[in-house]
């Protein structure tokens, strides 16, 4: 299918949000070992759930996911400081259109289809991991950029998104998911 078709998909998610998609070569996202370091030395989520490394591909192994497809598309998403829990919740809202965008594409021949979220999974309060259990959420858990090892920053430049580094909670958030599609 051609891009054309691709961007009607990716036109119906970022639809009314403070959301821009791209399309981008998979090749220009950049993965590197210290990503990792970040989550692990950095992360309280490290360890605690299925979408988190080390249960995440490594750096390694996702660069050969990464070179197994020819197209992707980068959804650039803002998140501006919102009361109580609301940032949090549009996140979780825009994460999941990802998700059933990854599933409409799915059905409709697009079998490699894969979406890669940002930050850590937080559709359980506790994950299943922490007392033994298969996910509970399998079907819409997916891991995130970072945790699979891609330097989101240098990926994101590489495709024409100015990002830098927050300094305040107040700030306005830039986040990046990755839809791999062939």
């Amino acid at each position: 299918m051609d891009n054309v078709s691709l961007e009607l998909y990716w036109s119906k998610v970022i639809e009314g949000r403070s959301a821009e998609a791209k399309l981008v070569h998979p090749s220009s996202i950049v993965t590197a070992p210290w990503v990792r370091m970040k989550c692990q030395f950095g992360c309280t989520m490290y360890g605690k759930g299925y979408c988190c490394p080390p249960d995440t591909p490594t750096p390694d192994q996702m660069r050969r996911i990464l070179d197994s497809y020819h197209r992707g598309i980068l959804f650039h998403v803002e998140a501006a400081k919102m009361p109580g829990r609301s940032r949090k919740k549009y996140l979780m809202d825009f994460f999941g259109s990802l998700v059933d965008l990854e599933a409409d594409m799915f059905k409709d021949g697009y079998y490699k289809v894969f979406a890669i979220l940002a930050g850590p999974c937080e559709l359980c309060k506790e994950c299943a991991k922490q007392g033994g259990k298969p996910c509970t959420f399998g079907l819409r858990a997916r891991p995130s950029m970072e945790g699979c090892g891609i330097d989101v920053y240098q990926s994101a430049r590489n495709n024409g998104f100015f990002v830098r580094p927050l300094r305040e909670k107040e700030e306005t958030q830039n986040n990046f998911c990755l839809l791999l599609v062939d």
